[in-house]
């Protein structure tokens, strides 16, 4: 892209100065940037891009000296805009010292990674020899219709990616299509509508009444060893799990469902989605906080011992769901 000169203040390079290009729209080809070696941080011209400077660089000092960080990094990008910005990338090779070349090349050896734009919900219709023989083509066209979109792209508002894969793994329940890795067999083009309607509404939602992966857990303060249930307050007619957290400038409680699989949350004060809390112990007010990220947006994740042995841990970034149930602990 070319466009004309604009006055722009330049600054010799230092620690910590981060460039205005690196998150401007208009990067690729830029001229202007091509005749200055010192970082630019001002320009007429300078539109912010769609991902934020300050999470990535968040993200990059986070994994940067961590073995295999580099992955952990372009999963955080990944997970946060659904595809990896070239100028966000650029970043990266700033902050870590490798590389632009080195990082794509991890970018384009995993599948999991994508340089283009992804919708929220990502569809992957099998075409191998076993989906195709049952038909799949014809569920391909039909997704194609629902979506008015090709595979490889994307729609118009962001909501859907579509792509066709080779093998999914699933051989015998052909046609297999996978939706944000929700695996769909024996499916026929009657269905697709189904499938996007599900997505629409969450594949993720569960019926807490009659959904067999959902059960109740006592859980405890893991350096007190204090309960941490309130029989008081029951959440979907079982105890809640009363804690303390504090976000930005506010702090109060919080009480969650006790029943593994529910999101149920109350609070005293609404907590944006996005944000990441800290967790305390209402008893002793120790901090909640263990040693591992979630795999899904690197936020802390909140240990919480469980009756009898082993422990469930809860991502502490409001509106992610991911958890964890380790039960290796408990007897048999």
């Amino acid at each position: 892209m070319e466009h004309e000169s604009a006055p722009v203040m330049e600054s010799p390079s230092d620690e910590g100065i981060i460039e205005l290009c690196i998150s401007c729209t208009h990067l690729q080809g830029c001229k202007e940037r091509s005749k200055r070696e010192a970082p630019i941080l001002a320009c007429d011209l300078f539109e912010e891009g769609d991902w934020n400077v300050d999470l990535v660089k968040a993200l990059i000092d986070m994994h940067r000296d961590q073995r295999g960080g580099l992955i952990s990094i372009l999963e955080g990008i990944q997970a946060r805009y659904s595809y990896l910005p070239e100028s966000a990338l650029r970043l990266v090779a700033e902050r870590t010292g490798r590389s632009l070349t080195d990082i794509y090349g991890v970018a384009t050896f995993y599948s999991a990674f994508s340089l283009e734009p992804r919708g929220r919900h990502h569809c992957s219709v099998c075409v191998g020899t076993a989906c195709h023989v049952r038909h799949s083509p014809a569920v391909v066209e039909e997704f194609q219709r629902k979506l008015e979109v090709s595979p490889g792209g994307t729609t118009q508002d962001r909501e859907f990616s579509l792509e066709t894969v080779n093998c999914l793994g699933a051989c015998a329940m052909g046609p297999v299509v996978v939706v944000d890795g929700h695996y769909f067999s024996q499916v026929q083009t009657l269905q697709v509508g189904q499938i996007l309607d599900r997505t629409r509404d969450g594949l993720d939602r569960i019926e807490v009444a009659t959904d067999k992966r959902v059960f109740p857990l006592e859980v405890f303060c893991a350096r007190c060893n204090r309960s941490l249930m309130d029989p008081r307050h029951p959440i979907e007619n079982h105890p809640s799990v009363r804690v303390t957290v504090s976000f930005g400038r506010k702090h109060g409680w919080v009480r969650l469902s006790s029943l593994y699989g529910s999101f149920t949350v109350e609070s005293e004060h609404e907590i944006p989605d996005n944000t990441i809390a800290q967790f305390f112990c209402p008893t002793c007010h120790a901090e909640l906080s263990g040693a591992t990220d979630c795999s899904v947006c690197h936020a802390p994740m909140v240990p919480l011992i469980v009756r009898g042995g082993g422990m469930v841990q809860i991502c502490s970034r409001r509106g992610c769901t991911n958890h964890l149930l380790d039960v290796s602990g408990l007897g048999t």
